[in-house]
């Protein structure tokens, strides 16, 4: 059985939780913890939890549809969008192959990055035994391209808030690449920070998505609330968005 990155809670997804919603689609602010997927670990998965949500509030008592479109790690906080019905879900699989949606993360870390802003490529190699990926600076067999942008936002006791826009979507992708950096995330020990986080996260937050609707054909722009956690609402203000 797989082992947790941390100790898990697992709560029901409320009404607070919910960012978006219309009959297609449905974005949910996910806590750091919470698995997008069922896996080995036997822990209740959030896509499960949404169903239930969207079960009990529509009174439908043979269950709901509802597909996976992306994924964030499990210590990873912030916005996740599901789609509702099968037309959606097609849809939205190819605006994410195809790059037309638009994620920005922030990440806070203790090392200022050098350069402030800049463009990171590497080629990452997953080991799923191992559940790490490794950065390289070139090509290697089995290696996936990886790009990403970033910039320094704000300093505040220490601490430096990065904004991060990534161009593709690869496994552990910030993680490592803010970490080849010189900046690994506060928290995560997995990938460079000398201890792990006595929040049993990570300080890395998806915090928007903006696309145009599958179906209505119209901008959307989502913003998932920081954690309210004593510490990540000391950043929000910083945020551009």
């Amino acid at each position: 059985m797989a082992r947790p990155e941390f100790n898990y809670t697992s709560f029901d997804v409320t009404d607070k939780d919910i960012l978006y919603e219309d009959n297609h689609l449905i974005a949910v602010n996910k806590r750091a913890g919470d698995i997008v997927q069922v896996d080995d670990t036997g822990d209740e998965s959030l896509d499960d939890k949404v169903k239930k949500y969207i079960a009990q509030k529509y009174n439908k008592p043979n269950g709901a549809f509802l597909g996976v479109v992306h994924r964030l790690d499990r210590p990873v906080s912030g916005v996740i969008l599901f789609a509702k019905t099968s037309k959606a879900l097609e849809r939205i699989n190819k605006m994410f192959k195809g790059r037309e949606m638009h994620k920005t993360y922030y990440a806070v870390v203790r090392k200022k990055p050098y350069p402030e802003s800049g463009t990171l490529v590497h080629w990452l190699v997953k080991n799923p035994q191992k559940n790490v990926t490794k950065a390289h600076d070139k090509e290697v067999q089995g290696s996936l391209r990886s790009e990403l942008s970033y910039k320094l936002v704000a300093e505040l006791n220490g601490y430096y808030l990065i904004e991060v826009d990534p161009i593709t979507g690869r496994p552990h992708q910030i993680r490592v690449q803010l970490s080849t950096l010189g900046s690994p995330i506060v928290g995560d020990n997995k990938y460079g920070y000398p201890r792990g986080s006595l929040r049993k996260s990570i300080c890395l937050h998806a915090r928007k998505l903006t696309f145009i609707h599958p179906v209505k054909n119209e901008p959307v722009e989502i913003i998932a609330p920081v954690p309210r956690d004593g510490f990540w609402e000391k950043f929000e203000g910083m945020m551009v968005g």
